[in-house]
């Protein structure tokens, strides 16, 4: 869960909204500290072979689906997201903590 602002954020809601997305392959949210608001949402995008999608365009994708608290302000581009042993996405390499 990421505490934005004092509202309790799903990561797993946001993933959904962004694969659902024709150009990414796969996505995963984590929480980044935000002075102001306690975290904010960053959005780990590794698109599909061939594909192309900038940041304003999966936003404006977001904001279709999401209340504005729930969007992510960061973006961050891979080939491929780190896997953990059973293939599921590690959100703790992600966040740096290995």
């Amino acid at each position: 869960m990421i505490l934005v602002g004092g509202y309790n954020v799903y990561p797993r809601e946001i993933d959904e909204v962004l694969n659902a997305h024709p150009a990414v392959m796969e996505a995963a949210t984590i929480g980044v500290p935000d002075e102001f608001r306690g975290e904010t949402v960053k959005a780990c995008i590794a698109l599909n072979p061939g594909a192309s999608a900038n940041e304003e365009e999966l936003l404006d994708h977001c904001k279709k689906h999401l209340v504005k608290y729930k969007l992510p302000t960061i973006f961050e581009f891979f080939t491929e997201l780190p896997k953990t042993g059973p293939a599921k996405i590690d959100k703790l390499k992600l966040k740096g903590k290995r």
